[in-house]
């Protein structure tokens, strides 16, 4: 299991204490520091069967600078959208868990966190 978190984060960390509770092994990877790769992200993606533009974090600056909110949400622009979350992680909602058996969650609430526990 890998959780991909931004210690600064609550959520992170309220999803860090849950897996620790669990009992479960896991790998933290502080995607800031470690960005995904545009193929790791756009796999990520697909498990969690969303689009880039639906786990992006609107509200950080690098968003307004970069005019997110006027990109075009297609298939054409997807690349694009995935280029510039990694380029900026701070873009990409956390925590993101994908678990031993490939399933994948955006972790911001307990039950999302406990759907990946075996």
């Amino acid at each position: 299991m890998e959780i991909w978190v931004n210690p600064a984060c609550s959520k992170c960390r309220s999803a860090v204490e849950m897996l620790d509770e669990a009992g479960v092994e896991y790998t933290v990877r502080r995607y800031l520091e470690q960005p995904p790769t545009a193929d790791e992200l756009a796999q990520v993606l697909d498990r969690l069967g969303l689009e880039p533009w639906d786990v992006a974090r609107m509200a950080e600056p690098v968003a307004k600078e970069l005019g997110l909110k006027d990109w075009d949400r297609d298939e054409a622009t997807r690349g694009k959208w995935i280029e510039a979350m990694v380029a900026h992680p701070k873009l990409i909602q956390r925590p993101i868990i994908t678990a031993d058996d490939g399933t994948t969650v955006v972790a911001r609430t307990p039950e999302a966190v406990r759907s990946v526990l075996p």
